[in-house]
């Protein structure tokens, strides 16, 4: 994360601690567990690009060794 995307968010939750203080907390507290919430998701968007790749590695690996270079 950038430094200046950091700022943002650190001046955004600032701006609704202000705003509604009950919300802040909560966010607070509730984002690194949805952030747990998120990674098997990651996690399994890795494995279907992984695997995506591996499909098209094999299915261009006639045409690479007929000597076609993309």
């Amino acid at each position: 994360m950038s430094a200046m995307t950091t700022a943002i968010l650190l001046v955004g939750w600032c701006v609704l601690l202000v705003l509604s203080w009950p919300v802040a907390l909560a966010l607070l507290i509730l984002a690194p567990l949805i952030w747990l919430l998120g990674l098997p998701f990651r996690l399994l968007g890795l494995i279907v690009d992984a695997v995506f790749a591996l499909l098209r590695a094999v299915l261009m690996l006639p045409a690479r060794l007929l000597g076609h270079r993309p």
